[in-house]
């Protein structure tokens, strides 16, 4: 359920400023830059990002299902979810957490980066990390090898700062 267990955190690292979106803004920004895509945005597709960006977490289309089944007091497959997480995804309205198979909402989806993740393996906090400099490194060196990267997702697991804290007392 939202607010549960471990948290999501985002540090802007990018080189430009950004702003960070939440609540209801978040929902229009997300909605307005679906439309601009040519895609519709539902109800169905509305219930979806509301519960991912009321998450503290990464959340699994699983965690996402229960949640919008709850709000709607009725049934919601979890492919239906994976299905919306998909677009979301391809639109730049979420981001995958590739080694959790889960979800974040994009706060700010009208700017494209790359995605770094630090995952700590204690507490699952997750923390997104935009770093252009780091990203197009990797870009570049995969395009030195003849590869042509598309979407890149770069996971760094170990432990955040408070859980190193606590094992070091």
């Amino acid at each position: 359920m939202p607010g549960d267990g471990a948290a999501l955190i985002s540090i802007n690292m990018a080189g430009h400023d950004h702003h960070e979106r939440g609540g209801e803004e978040l929902t229009r920004a997300a909605q307005a830059r679906l439309e601009q895509s040519g895609e519709q945005w539902t109800r169905m597709r509305e219930s979806v990002f509301t519960a991912l960006a009321g998450f503290s977490r990464p959340a699994s289309a699983y965690d996402i299902a229960e949640a919008v089944s709850l709000a709607q007091d009725r049934r919601v497959a979890a492919n239906s979810v994976y299905r919306i997480l998909d677009l979301f995804v391809g639109n730049n309205l979420a981001r995958r957490v590739e080694s959790e198979n889960a979800y974040v909402a994009n706060t700010h989806p009208n700017c494209r980066h790359d995605c770094i993740f630090l995952v700590c393996d204690a507490c699952g906090t997750t923390t997104h990390i935009d770093n252009d400099r780091i990203t197009a490194a990797v870009r570049s060196a995969a395009s030195d090898a003849g590869f042509t990267p598309e979407r890149p997702v770069i996971e760094v697991r170990g432990r955040c700062a408070a859980c190193s804290a606590a094992s070091s007392n």
